[in-house]
């Protein structure tokens, strides 16, 4: 019998129960459930799928869920793929040197030519050592500034769920903790097959991101306490976000000329002046059009838009949705939230 594809799936403390075991789980299904279902006989499982860690040690995952892993990262030979699972970090706490183990195992195994991926923040870990510079990457939407502040190499891709753009070099990311499903999918349909990725999608209702992160995206907004002018344009744009003339407006307050006010807050917050007041802008439109009844139009003036179209541009170049579509969305989530 040939030997089956073997995936890592490398977990630490940080790592959510959600994506360890919810990859676990579909992974070893392949080839063997959708039959079960089908015909009531059981096919063969077509991957070898195993649990690994740096010391192969039983421990506890986030929600203090155990976990007893098959082996430590120094007692497997290059596997086929390795999904860097979820390590959580707040969006201020950069892990640097929290993983150094792990990472110069990712760094061998990738140079003995195994498929690395990884999800929601395991990318820190492949950025930290050096796998994704120069190339096109993504994690959850949170970790963008920290990924442009501390990675620059890294063209860091916000709409993205499943960035395939360093496929060539054997690397895959995805976005956030539910991303698991458009990248396990995709590691099926690699190694299985086409067919048997759309049948194990059929068994687990597995259906995709197909819209990208964008319309889930929510502007992060650190106060940055170094720079007083600046962080005082943030408190006031975000009570005057309507007005006419905004970064106008925030120049003359600050008493910098346009230059340097500019210069201070890229610097500051990440985002051009005018970037920081549409992305400001589109977050209070999105949560009008999640909860309220107004018009499409109303909610573009409410917000400081006068022209449809304008409000309309902004918006989709936003959220990757138009207003409508974003209504439509996020209404119906917010229906099953809240039932009748």
């Amino acid at each position: 019998m040939a030997k089956k594809p073997q995936i890592l799936l490398l977990a630490a403390p940080e790592t959510s129960a959600s994506v360890l075991y919810g990859l676990y789980d579909v992974l070893m299904s392949v080839g063997a459930v959708y039959l079960d279902m089908v015909i009531g006989k059981p096919g063969d499982e077509l991957l070898d799928v195993k649990i690994v860690t740096a010391n192969g040690k039983p421990f506890r995952c986030i929600g203090n869920i155990p976990v007893e892993p098959h082996a430590a990262i120094g007692d497997v030979e290059t596997p086929d793929a390795v999904i860097v699972c979820d390590m959580y970090t707040t969006i201020y706490d950069v892990p640097h040197g929290r993983y150094p183990r792990e990472i110069a195992w990712l760094k061998a195994i990738h140079a003995g030519g195994a498929l690395l991926s990884s999800v929601c923040s395991g990318s820190l870990l492949l950025a930290e050592g050096g796998l994704l510079d120069d190339h096109r990457a993504t994690a959850h939407w949170a970790y963008r500034d920290m990924f442009q502040r501390h990675f620059p190499k890294i063209s860091f891709q916000t709409e993205s769920v499943l960035c395939l753009a360093a496929e060539g070099d054997r690397i895959v990311t995805a976005g956030g903790v539910s991303a698991w499903h458009d990248l396990v999918v995709y590691l099926i349909a690699r190694f299985c097959g086409y067919q048997v990725a759309i049948e194990t999608a059929k068994v687990f209702l597995i259906g995709g991101h197909a819209e990208g992160q964008s319309p889930y995206a929510v502007m992060t907004r650190p106060m940055e306490s170094n720079d007083g002018p600046i962080t005082g344009s943030q408190e006031w744009i975000a009570e005057h976000y309507a007005t006419a003339n905004p970064v106008e407006k925030m120049v003359e307050r600050s008493g910098l000329n346009p230059r340097t006010f500019s210069r201070r807050f890229r610097t500051a917050t990440g985002f051009a002046p005018i970037e920081y007041v549409q992305a400001l802008r589109v977050e209070e439109a999105k949560q009008m059009l999640e909860m309220d009844q107004i018009s499409n139009d109303d909610v573009g003036a409410a917000i400081g838009y006068d022209d449809p179209a304008s409000f309309r541009r902004v918006f989709k170049r936003g959220t990757g949705m138009t207003p409508a579509a974003y209504r439509k969305k996020f209404q119906r989530i917010a229906r099953i939230a809240q039932p009748a």
